[in-house]
């Protein structure tokens, strides 16, 4: 049975028309986390490094020389921080609902699981057990059959 809602269909591609504040820094986000990640970044990284430490001699190794490069850092992880943590949200975001999405479109699938994620600690812990008593279930049945996959594994 399907249970998308009547104004979105199976196959229709999703248009983003987010022009919010939070929408334009997750674009912003999402390109400056794809650049800051590259070998281009981080050759440009390294060359300022390069520069700076070519230019100790020339200002005489200052404390102004290295209070520049703590402060040029410090500020750079601050602001990355923010960014990496936008990104890998929304990255997190992106496959909780491509999974929820393979949940609902299985038959046998159990669809208490869409969502997890927003359950407490407690709750997941409690279903953690529950799965890995049904796999010790699974072994043990596995045991029983010759050559089964349980045994093909624990003799690797």
């Amino acid at each position: 049975m399907n249970n998308v809602p009547s104004n979105v269909s199976n196959n229709a591609p999703i248009e983003a028309k987010d022009r919010t504040v939070h929408g334009h820094f997750g674009r912003f986000a999402t390109v400056a986390c794809a650049w800051l990640g590259s070998t281009w970044a981080f050759l440009c990284a390294a060359l300022v490094i390069v520069v700076w430490g070519a230019a100790g001699p020339v200002f005489h190794y200052s404390q102004t020389w290295a209070q520049v490069i703590n402060t040029g850092t410090g500020i750079a992880t601050f602001l990355m921080v923010f960014l990496i943590q936008n990104t890998q949200n929304r990255d997190a975001r992106a496959i909780n609902l491509k999974l929820n999405e393979l949940i609902r479109a299985m038959d046998k699938a159990r669809n208490q699981l869409i969502d997890i994620e927003k359950l407490s600690d407690m709750e997941l812990d409690a279903m953690q057990a529950t799965y890995e008593k049904i796999k010790g279930n699974w072994t043990e049945r596995q045991k029983r059959v010759v050559g089964g996959p349980a045994e093909k594994l624990t003799e690797k």
